[in-house]
């Protein structure tokens, strides 16, 4: 069984990122998210593909890549990057002015989160340990995240908060474009893996 699409690229993109940032000495320095970004305004995409330790990797890296390809196959790979780099880059400027640095994909996953909810609110999940429909987790999300805005942590609540709100905005927006079935060419099922299984499960 074979996935493609853009959004398992971009999940390897931050991995590649995330060892070169473990290899190469100041790298990250140099692309994260600070007061510096307003004078190297590419720091705004390049913080996205950045992670502060390998939790944050992962955790980033299994949403993105479930999430990522939810919507992807509903709206395609085009309009997946747009809702993913626009809504990163719009809770970085969110965030600048309240952090004295910030990195991660996590405002963009909320962008893509955000987007989903609109356009498949009832598609059932598994958050906080139990199934859900993908609203009230969304909701359950945004409720922590503004909790978090008053008690200190390392977590940029903000990033989140902005990231799903322009996500509603696209979401919003892409919902009347999108077909009534999603578009399943980015995810391709081999023949003899699907005979080996019926094999295995059916007989």
């Amino acid at each position: 069984m074979a996935f493609k699409g853009i959004a398992i690229m971009t999940t390897f993109l931050c991995i590649v990122m995330f060892i070169v940032q473990t290899l190469v000495p100041g790298f990250t320095e140099s692309l994260l998210l600070n007061k510096s970004s307003l004078v190297q305004p590419w720091r705004f995409i390049t913080a996205i593909f950045l992670h502060g330790g390998l939790s944050h990797l992962l955790y980033n890296s299994f949403a993105l890549a479930l999430f990522g390809s939810m919507l992807e196959a509903w709206i395609g790979p085009r309009r997946f990057v747009s809702v993913f780099l626009l809504t990163g880059i719009s809770a970085n400027f969110i965030s600048l002015p309240f952090y004295d640095s910030a990195l991660g994909a996590s405002g963009a996953i909320f962008g893509v989160i955000g987007a989903l909810i609109m356009i498949r609110p009832s598609m059932m999940v598994f958050a906080f340990g139990l199934p859900m429909p993908l609203f009230l987790a969304g909701s359950l999300w945004i409720i922590g995240d503004l909790i978090g805005l008053f008690i200190p942590s390392n977590v940029a609540n903000l990033a989140h908060l902005g990231g799903i709100f322009f996500g509603f905005l696209f979401g919003a927006y892409y919902r009347k474009y999108i077909p009534q079935k999603p578009n399943r060419s980015n995810v391709h099922l081999d023949e003899d893996y699907i005979r080996a299984w019926e094999d295995r499960n059916l007989n």
